[in-house]
C-alpha cells in the first residue's frame, strides 16, 4: 500500500495519521516519517518502532500495509490461546 491508500483506510474509520498516532502513543511526527518510509515496499521494518507502527497500522485498517506484517501479530495470538 502507498502512503495515499493508508489514509484513506485511516479516513474510512474516523481517523487520520495524527489521531492514530496520538490513541497509539506514538509521536505524530514519528509516524508520517514510518509511513513515508515504508509506504510500498514488500519487505518488513528492521526497526521494532518502526514495525510497531505498520502492524497497528494495519490493524486498524484491517489490511495489511506491508505483507507479512500481521503474521507475526496472529501467531502471538493463537500462542496466548493455546498456553
Amino acid at each position: 500500500m502507498n502512503k495515499r491508500q493508508i489514509q484513506a483506510g485511516l479516513i474510512e474509520s474516523g481517523s487520520n495519521f495524527r489521531q492514530f498516532a496520538l490513541t497509539h502513543g506514538y509521536e505524530p511526527r514519528t509516524v508520517t516519517q514510518v509511513v513515508k518510509r515504508w509506504a510500498g515496499h514488500d519487505t518488513l521494518p528492521r526497526g521494532r518502532l518502526s514495525f510497531r507502527i505498520m502492524q497497528d497500522l494495519s490493524l486498524i485498517i484491517g489490511i495489511e500495509v506491508l505483507p507479512g506484517i500481521l503474521a507475526d501479530h496472529f501467531e502471538r495470538q493463537a500462542a496466548s490461546k493455546t498456553a
